[in-house]
């Protein structure tokens, strides 16, 4: 009997720790679990962000792909979108560590706003910007003041959808390239690029208070290309770069070295085009206020998976080799050093590259070539007509355009500005049709800038001097008559040879908020105090200008700003 009840008693026990066990293991099944939903999920990008949660993360990544369309800014994308890497058949993982590595900070610091960009203490940049002369009122723009207009909603209802959906389908492969177009007249649905072109006026390519100017570039760095071709024209390699946004720009890579100085025994016209050189030509347009440069920025790419891998031009793929040293090389086909001799190199895939702007298409925006009264000869023994009569001047005058309007005031800027970057290489310049005389001169083009730093070439500074002359004809305005330079432009070099303004500091400033300043410097010391030097050149010539002739200025500052 004692032994039954013994037994009962045991097995009692042993279905309660049988319970209690249970009990515990569901206990740690839960815990287990919801540490699980909490874990951390490494970030895209290689900054040293904590860890989010998984359930933060997912949504994220939805709010992000439901923005990915142009509509939102775009430097929130990672450098490769894994749609890009799986149709061009390389994982991402395949780069260099170190190039990896490199790109993904320059890139990083494209994301990041200006304000983080600069040095801390004092900034001579942002007290530049908000003296008066950069802040000069504009009379309010009419529609006829606008390049472009976004079409009214009775405008787009009349053309039908049919036909927009129907150029949006041509290319078949779009679907697979490019972002869901989703624009509306909403300024905010727009890309950068098109914020841009809808921002040019009359007066200026773009305002320089617009954020969307560095939005844009931020855009270009961070945002994958879907298509690279070789541009027709021109004498030296340069590519169209097409962005998943519909944004296109054109690309100059790197040649030679930042240092590399031109050699004293080359003409101006057998030089090398330069990367940094169009990138620090948009900064200095934009320092001394004329704002007539497409915005442009540098950049690092991967010449394997950004432009050989995804070009549709066979005439370009069929230029790329690798170099006896590992590197993947191309060279493409131009008029002047497109051949095995002279390729362009990445290290051993990264290359650096200046992405301009492009402006909008000719069918929308036509635009004039006009040849410069001052352009070179181009030959090797030949002389222009400007090189050989000192009154020259008084000749260009009386021909139009430069008998009226404001065209030779423009002209003598775009001198000012080459003489300060001495760019010898400006043959030619554009205007958008649609204003016709009155407007500002497009200054595109300046790869040859910034070759030699030792030396000065006063030349370029000719339609200065020889307009400055007593030239009096009874049919033609007062402005052409007398006037030599802006009001406007003179006063702002007379602020930049300021010490508290001083050229080299603000434009040391402005570059470092390229991306490729981590690289290295864009402008060397030498290139920077060249400046401060042809600075006081310019200033001299003017003065000189003013105590032989009283009425030298045009003042473009009427009402505007008082000394």
């Amino acid at each position: 009997m004692v032994s039954c009840n013994l037994g009962q008693s045991t097995r009692s026990i042993y279905l309660a720790l049988a319970c209690l066990s249970l009990a515990l293991h569901l206990v740690i099944a839960f815990f287990c679990l919801s540490v699980l939903q909490n874990a951390c999920v490494p970030p895209a990008s290689s900054s040293s962000s904590p860890c989010v949660p998984r359930a933060d993360a997912e949504r994220r990544q939805s709010v992000s792909h439901s923005s990915s369309s142009p509509a939102a800014s775009s430097s929130n994308k990672p450098p490769a979108s894994p749609r890009n890497e799986e149709r061009r058949g390389r994982p991402a993982n395949t780069l260099h560590h170190k190039e990896r590595g490199s790109f993904s900070e320059v890139t990083q610091k494209a994301k990041r706003p200006a304000e983080a960009q600069r040095v801390k203490g004092h900034s001579r940049l942002e007290a530049l910007f908000k003296h008066p002369l950069y802040n000069l009122p504009r009379p309010e723009p009419q529609e006829d003041d606008w390049l472009l207009r976004v079409k009214k909603d009775e405008e787009t209802r009349d053309e039908g959808s049919e036909e927009e959906e129907e150029e949006r389908g041509q290319d078949h492969d779009a679907s697979n390239s490019y972002d869901k177009v989703s624009w509306t007249s909403d300024v905010e649905t727009h890309p950068p690029w098109l914020r841009f072109h809808l921002g040019i006026s009359r007066w200026e390519l773009y305002d320089r208070k617009d954020p969307n100017l560095y939005q844009y570039i931020f855009n270009a760095l961070s945002v994958s290309t879907s298509f690279s071709v070789q541009k027709t024209g021109g004498t030296q390699l340069k590519l169209l770069m097409s962005f998943p946004n519909y944004g296109q720009a054109l690309l100059k890579p790197m040649k030679q070295s930042r240092d590399a100085e031109t050699d004293v025994n080359l003409f101006y016209f057998s030089d090398f085009e330069r990367h940094n050189a169009e990138i620090s030509a948009f900064h200095l347009d934009r320092l001394l206020g004329f704002n007539r440069i497409p915005p442009t920025v540098g950049r690092l790419i991967n010449v394997t998976t950004e432009i050989r891998e995804i070009t549709t031009d066979d005439r370009l793929s069929r230029t790329f080799f690798t170099s006896p040293a590992g590197n993947v090389c191309f060279y493409g086909q131009c008029e002047y050093y497109c051949s095995t001799e002279h390729p362009v190199c990445g290290r051993p895939h990264m290359l650096e590259v200046s992405l301009a702007t492009m402006l909008p298409d000719l069918s929308l925006a036509p635009r004039r070539s006009w040849r410069s009264p001052w352009r070179r000869s181009y030959s090797r023994t030949k002389r222009t007509q400007w090189e050989k009569d000192p009154a020259y001047c008084d000749t260009v005058k009386q021909t139009p355009p430069y008998s009226h309007g404001t065209r030779l005031v423009d002209l003598i800027d775009m001198a000012v500005l080459d003489f300060l970057m001495s760019n010898m290489d400006r043959h030619h310049y554009e205007t958008f049709e649609k204003f016709g005389n009155e407007t500002f001169l497009l200054h595109l083009d300046n790869g040859r800038a910034f070759g030699r730093h030792s030396q000065d070439e006063p030349s370029i500074l000719m339609p200065l001097k020889q307009c400055c002359r007593s030239f009096k004809v009874q049919y033609l305005d007062t402005l052409s008559l007398y006037c030599r330079i802006r009001r406007s432009t003179l006063l702002r070099l007379q602020l930049l040879s300021l010490p508290d303004f001083r050229l080299s500091d603000v434009m040391r400033e402005s570059l470092a908020q390229d991306p490729l300043a981590d690289v290295a410097p864009l402008l060397s010391e030498p290139h920077l105090s060249a400046l401060d030097r042809r600075l006081k050149k310019v200033l001299k010539v003017i003065a000189t200008c003013q105590d032989s002739h009283a009425d030298v200025i045009y003042n473009d500052l009427v009402g505007n700003y008082e000394d």
